[in-house]
């Protein structure tokens, strides 16, 4: 009779959690970000080309190899250069996401005819550049403060902050806790938002930390819906 209660009950549970769905398909982030999902596990993968402007004087002589053309009267220097591409990959999980004090006030303020809040997973989420002609990573650990979540008409404000930061391997998958890893707690404010400017440059925002709550928010909830349904076939399961 205990089984078949539970059973009636996640039944419940998974038709109400499926009409208060936002997404039924996960949002995209712009910027040309491809997405990538493996379980509760999201990488998010943008590829950029290296800078490849040079800017010279040079004067021509007849033993130099250089390509000359005219271009609408202009002379045009050709060179071959070859292009260095760069990754910039963004990866969290989306267990325990959710901050508990979020779900506490949720259990002690909401009254009985209220309708229950929405609840935001703020996951913590790693920044790996990559250069293809280098052997490092720079790897960057952010996360969302919880005071800053949520404050909208604070526009200077960075809703996000780099924890740590760190050079690894590129191509391996075990990061070496023998590389020296800097705390920003205690960093030299001027070294910090120069970082949070090279993060800005490549494409990591606070647009782009806005789009990933809401990324994180939508895979949380689909896959708290899958948990419930899985748990409902064993609990069903003779």
């Amino acid at each position: 009779m205990g089984d078949k209660a539970f059973a009636q009950f996640l039944t419940d549970e998974i038709k109400e959690e499926k009409k208060i769905q936002k997404h039924k398909s996960l949002p995209k982030v712009s910027g040309g970000w491809e997405l990538e999902v493996h379980g509760t596990e999201a990488k998010l993968v943008r590829k950029i080309a290296g800078e490849n402007a040079w800017i010279c004087s040079c004067s021509v002589n007849s033993e130099q190899k250089l390509q000359i053309s005219t271009l609408m009267g202009m002379v045009v220097f050709k060179s071959t250069v070859s292009l260095s591409f760069r990754r910039i990959t963004v990866t969290f999980n989306i267990n325990n996401s959710i901050p508990p004090s979020a779900e506490d006030d949720t259990q002690e303020e909401q009254k009985p005819d209220e309708q229950e809040p929405e609840l935001t997973s703020t996951p913590n989420f790693v920044v790996e550049v990559i250069k293809d002609d280098t052997k490092q990573t720079l790897v960057l650990d952010c996360h969302y403060p919880e005071d800053e979540i949520g404050h909208e008409g604070e526009e200077e404000s960075d809703i996000f902050t780099i924890r740590e930061v760190s050079f690894q391997p590129t191509g391996e998958s075990d990061w070496k806790d023998t590389n020296y890893t800097l705390n920003t707690d205690s960093l030299d404010w001027a070294l910090y938002d120069h970082l949070m400017d090279f993060l800005a440059d490549r494409g990591v925002d606070n647009t782009f930390a806005d789009e990933l709550i809401e990324l994180s928010t939508a895979l949380e909830h689909q896959e708290y819906i899958k948990f419930l349904e899985d748990l409902k076939s064993f609990v069903k399961c003779q």
